[in-house]
């Protein structure tokens, strides 16, 4: 495995594709920092849902402005009722760019991480800092929400977990503002294919070719 000085990696996704387990798995074993865009689309949820702003872009801007990203990822945001409100949140223009400037933040200060997320290869790193490769990655719904029913320990009835993620990824294909796609150079790693061994075998093939 060659030794890397600058490595900057972009995961696009639907819902429960393996996007973030992917992105772990990846950003393990190349020492990158990682990015989950999700989680901060999450915490957002989680903070409107709470504390019911009348103005929730001011609301969120303010909290988002001396954000810690590691204290993000100790929060517990995988609820259905979280997972429900997202979709409306990220479609919002104004949030998105809230987000993105904490994300570009971020990025500009380190010259090895992945990013996973929805926007990533399209919109956040699109200028410098561009990504050096692109990965989306695609999952069956029955596959996907599956995955999903597990992740939230069989709290909800399956069937609703299907019409959820449904749901989501025809409004994040939809949506107006940054919406999900594939950009022409991403590498496509359909997950239902394949064991966590062989997503990570796929992509580092990709990563190792790079000079």
């Amino acid at each position: 495995m060659k030794r890397l000085n600058k490595l900057i990696i972009a995961c696009d996704g639907e819902s429960a594709s393996g996007k973030s387990t992917a992105a772990k798995l990846i950003s393990k074993k190349y020492k990158l920092l990682l990015i989950n865009s999700g989680l901060l689309y999450r915490y957002g949820s989680k903070l409107v849902i709470k504390h019911k702003p009348k103005n929730v872009v001011f609301f969120l801007k303010s909290k988002f402005k001396n954000l810690s990203y590691k204290n993000v990822t100790k929060q517990n945001l995988h609820s259905e009722k979280i997972s429900n409100h997202v979709p409306l949140l990220a479609k919002n223009k104004k949030i998105r760019e809230i987000v993105n400037k904490f994300q570009k933040k971020i990025i500009k200060k380190n010259k090895k991480i992945c990013v996973e997320g929805r926007d990533i290869a399209s919109k956040i790193l699109v200028k410098k800092p561009k990504y050096d490769l692109a990965f989306y990655f695609k999952c069956n719904l029955n596959t996907a929400s599956y995955r999903r029913w597990l992740d939230i320990k069989k709290k909800v009835p399956l069937k609703e977990v299907k019409k959820s993620l449904y749901i989501r990824t025809k409004m994040d294909k939809k949506r107006k503002n940054s919406p999900l796609i594939k950009v022409k150079d991403a590498i496509l790693i359909q997950t239902d294919k394949l064991s966590k061994k062989q997503v990570l075998l796929k992509m580092s093939k990709y990563i190792d070719k790079i000079n």
